[in-house]
C-alpha cells in the first residue's frame, strides 16, 4: 500500500513539475534578458556577444542586453551568472577562459562544471602572434633571433593576467628559448592601442582587429595559434607548420546559464541561437571579426567544456601563470 502511495505522490509531483516547466516555457522570456559578457568593451568577445544579443532579441521579441562585466580573467562576470536565478533571464557568453580558470585561479568562487548549464557552442577562432614594425623581423624565426640578441626581456601584451594570450606567450618563451615579460591589460582593446603606438612591440591577440593593420603596414602578423591557416589571413603561417604544436590555442565562444536552468528554457535558447547561426548575415558578421560558426548541442557543449578543462590544465601549469 505504501509503495502505491509513494508512486502516486511521485506522479503528482512530476506532473506539477512538468506543468511548471511548461508554464515557464510559455512565457519565456517574461522580461529583458541580461547577457553577461565577462570582458571589456571593444574586443572580439564583446562584439560577438552583441551580435548574439541582437539576434536573440529578434527571435524572442524581448531585449537581450549585453552587459560587460570584466575582471579576473572572466571570473567576475561568470560568478554573476553562477549566482543568478536559474530562469533564463541571466546568461553568459563563455570563452576558453572558463576552461582555463580552474587551473589558473587558486580559489574560484564557483564550480566550473557544476554551477553552469551549457546551452550551446556558437563560434571559434585562433589567437595571433603580432609585432610592431619597429621590430626588425618578418617571421617567427627572425623574431626569435632578434629577441635572443636583446639584453632585457621583451615586453609582450595580452588581454589580461591569466588570459589565453598570457599562457600562450609564456609557453612560446619556453619553447623558443627567449625571455619575455608579460604585461596584462584590462582587455584586448587597451592592449591593442599600446601595440599600435609602439608602447609594446609584441602581443598575443585575437585575429580580426589586426588584419587591417597588417595590410596598412602598421603591424606584422607572425603566426596564428591553430593547426590550420586562418581564412581571414591565409598568408600567415600557423604554429604547427612552424614547429610549435604545443602553442595551438583555439578560442571558443558559447552561451551558458546558471545550473538547474529548466530544460524547456535551455532548449528554447538553443533553438533560437542555432537558427540565428543559419543567417548568412550573421555568418558574415562573424567572419568579419575572424571567427567561424561552430554549432554544438547542450550535451555536446557540456562534454566539450569538460574536455577543455582537462586539456588546458597541463598548459597552464607549464606556463607558470597564476591568478590569485
Amino acid at each position: 500500500m505504501r509503495d502505491i502511495r509513494t508512486l502516486l505522490a511521485c506522479a503528482v509531483a512530476l506532473s506539477f513539475a512538468t506543468d511548471a516547466a511548461l508554464a515557464q516555457m510559455a512565457k519565456y522570456p517574461a522580461r529583458p534578458v541580461r547577457l553577461v559578457v565577462p570582458f571589456a568593451a571593444g574586443g572580439t568577445n564583446d562584439i560577438l556577444g552583441r551580435i548574439v544579443a541582437e539576434k536573440l532579441a529578434e527571435k524572442f521579441g524581448q531585449p537581450f542586453v549585453a552587459d560587460n562585466r570584466a575582471g579576473a580573467n572572466t571570473v567576475v562576470g561568470s560568478e554573476i551568472v553562477a549566482r543568478a536565478t536559474a530562469d533564463g533571464h541571466t546568461l553568459l557568453i563563455v570563452s576558453a577562459s572558463i576552461a582555463v580558470n580552474p587551473s589558473l585561479v587558486r580559489a574560484l568562487p564557483y564550480d566550473t562544471l557544476r554551477d553552469f548549464a551549457p546551452i550551446g557552442m556558437v563560434a571559434g577562432g585562433p589567437y595571433l602572434m603580432v609585432i610592431h614594425p619597429a621590430v626588425p623581423a618578418k617571421t617567427v624565426v627572425e623574431f626569435i633571433a632578434w629577441a635572443k640578441q636583446q639584453k632585457d626581456p621583451i615586453p609582450y601584451g595580452s588581454g589580461g593576467i591569466g588570459s589565453i594570450g598570457h599562457i600562450v606567450g609564456e609557453l612560446f618563451a619556453k619553447e623558443a628559448g627567449i625571455k619575455l615579460n608579460h604585461i596584462g591589460y584590462k582587455g584586448s582593446s587597451p592592449m591593442h592601442n599600446d601595440l599600435l603606438g609602439g608602447t609594446i612591440l609584441f602581443a598575443i591577440d585575437t585575429l580580426p582587429q589586426n588584419v587591417q593593420f597588417q595590410k596598412s603596414g602598421k603591424l606584422r602578423l607572425l603566426a596564428v595559434t591553430s593547426s590550420k591557416r586562418a581564412t581571414m589571413a591565409p598568408d600567415v603561417p600557423n604554429v604547427v607548420e612552424l614547429g610549435y604544436p604545443k602553442l595551438v590555442a583555439d578560442n571558443f565562444f558559447g552561451i551558458s546559464g546558471p545550473a538547474n536552468l529548466p530544460r524547456p528554457v535551455v532548449d528554447a535558447i538553443h533553438k533560437a541561437t542555432m537558427s540565428a547561426l543559419d543567417d548568412p548575415k550573421l555568418v558574415k558578421n562573424f567572419e568579419d571579426v575572424g571567427i567561424a560558426v561552430q554549432k554544438m548541442s547542450p550535451e555536446e557543449f557540456t562534454a566539450f567544456v569538460q574536455k577543455q578543462v582537462t586539456e588546458w590544465a597541463p598548459a597552464v601549469k607549464a606556463s607558470g601563470a597564476k591568478l590569485n
